[in-house]
């Protein structure tokens, strides 16, 4: 191709990205899908890489906010989906792959004897706090302070209050929640062991479930903070929920609570276990989930769970042949290997620029925090340079790099080519941040 021919092709492209990007200014609420800000269209990706309608490609630590942990269009689960499209896309109804992967996350997951589908994360922590209350014949719920468990009314409780209080009492993040459920919501600090034991104990006859990320956002637990929660709430009989929406499958093949070495009562899946499908499941002891069948729970404690595309037969697939790519030698060990590389550089390259900073996380999910205090609970993250933050992610993003407002996603995908191209466009980008 000729270089008048080449530009012309890459006007024609520009043409295509901004006429998109008009049609939804028009027809989406700010422009965007409400995830990420409305400036870039993605048209494919592949491995660690996405690419734009303009053509440009990133390296991505977005991916998908999660879900591709194996990579883009992995040829193992794009062949299973492609497989099952065929022979029916849903059924509502139980389907041979929905019931394998069910099978193969029991067998996985510590705390899972018995699992439900369902579409996304916010339905199955909002499934899974019914549950518990319904369980335990209890109406209020204790959460963490900053942790997010989807987009329901309970879960929008003190998630990112600016102006937190000095009490358990929730302050809603959006406008629409009833009052009545500010009543119904506990918060406590995360990683303060002493004043969580002390609200469980204090609160324990109201309580239907302890709920709580056991890797807050971007925080790691202290040591024997979830131990101390599995205790006191075993000691009450209060059900513990773990949301591993973003944990489950990404920290160890059992999850967080394989990692951690904490089991819980119930836990919350999704993102990795579709293979990029909408999917998620509710998994737990036995005793809890049989309120979802009628004949066991009797009419008075059935809890009915509906959902059109819950079991999806694609997105069952899908996720079959994503789990049998992790459970493959060596598959963690690569992971983690490569998200403590890209820790390392961070560090050195933020050290060398010389920024307050630290980098929090674990290897597979982590981001750099611009602030010289320790942050080991949401507080923390308010005293932080929020808007260095942002200077840097766009910079980033000018550079070719896609992620989030905050994490770098790890994939099994990103190679040594990656890491050393991320390298260099961190060092470029921090560079023109000191600059500023």
């Amino acid at each position: 191709m000729t270089a008048s021919a080449s530009a012309t092709a890459t006007r024609a492209t520009a043409t295509r990205q901004e006429a998109l990007l008009e049609t939804a200014r028009r027809v989406l609420p700010g422009g965007s899908f409400g995830n990420l800000a409305g400036d870039v269209v993605l048209a494919r990706g592949a491995g660690g890489h996405v690419w734009d309608e303009d053509g440009r490609q990133y390296i991505d630590y977005l991916l998908g906010s999660g879900p591709m942990l194996l990579g883009h269009a992995h040829p193992a689960v794009t062949a299973a989906a492609q497989a099952q499209i065929p022979l029916g896309t849903t059924f509502f109804g139980n389907n041979r792959p929905g019931i394998l992967l069910a099978e193969a996350i029991v067998e996985a997951v510590p705390c899972a004897e018995q699992l439900r589908f369902l579409s996304s994360g916010t339905e199955a922590d909002l499934y899974a706090m019914r549950l518990a209350r319904a369980f335990r014949g209890r109406d209020k719920i204790l959460k963490f302070e900053g942790g997010y468990h989807g987009m329901s009314d309970y879960a929008l409780m003190s998630l990112a209050p600016k102006r937190p209080g000095n009490s358990a009492r929730p302050i809603p993040d959006s406008p629409g929640i009833p009052a009545s459920v500010v009543e119904e919501v506990i918060v406590a600090p995360f990683n303060d062991l002493a004043a969580a034991t002390a609200l469980i104990e204090r609160h324990a006859e109201e309580l239907g479930g302890v709920i709580v990320e056991p890797f807050q956002r971007l925080i790691p637990p202290a040591p024997g903070f979830l131990q101390g929660l599995r205790e006191v709430t075993a000691r009450l009989g209060i059900p513990l929920i773990f949301d591993e929406v973003v944990t489950g499958f990404r920290f160890a093949y059992g999850g967080a609570q394989e990692y951690y070495g904490v089991t819980p009562d119930l836990c919350t899946l999704g993102k990795i276990c579709g293979g990029g499908f909408p999917l998620a499941a509710i998994a737990g002891r036995a005793e809890i989930m049989a309120l979802f069948d009628r004949a066991t729970a009797g009419e008075e404690k059935f809890l009915p769970q509906i959902g059109t595309l819950s079991g999806n037969p694609v997105a069952a697939a899908a996720g079959l042949a994503t789990l049998d790519v992790l459970r493959r030698p060596g598959t963690y060990d690569a992971l983690f290997a490569t998200g403590r590389e890209l820790m390392a550089a961070l560090a050195e390259e933020i050290q060398r620029a010389g920024f307050a900073a630290q980098i929090l996380g674990e290897p597979p999910l982590f981001d750099v925090v611009f602030s010289a205090a320790p942050v080991t609970d949401y507080r923390g993250m308010l005293g932080a340079d929020a808007a260095l933050m942002k200077r840097f992610n766009a910079l980033l993003r000018q550079r070719g790099i896609l992620k989030g407002e905050s994490k770098y996603y790890v994939s099994c995908a990103h190679d040594a080519a990656d890491v050393a191209a991320t390298r260099e466009i961190w060092a470029s980008a921090l560079k023109a941040l000191k600059a500023g």
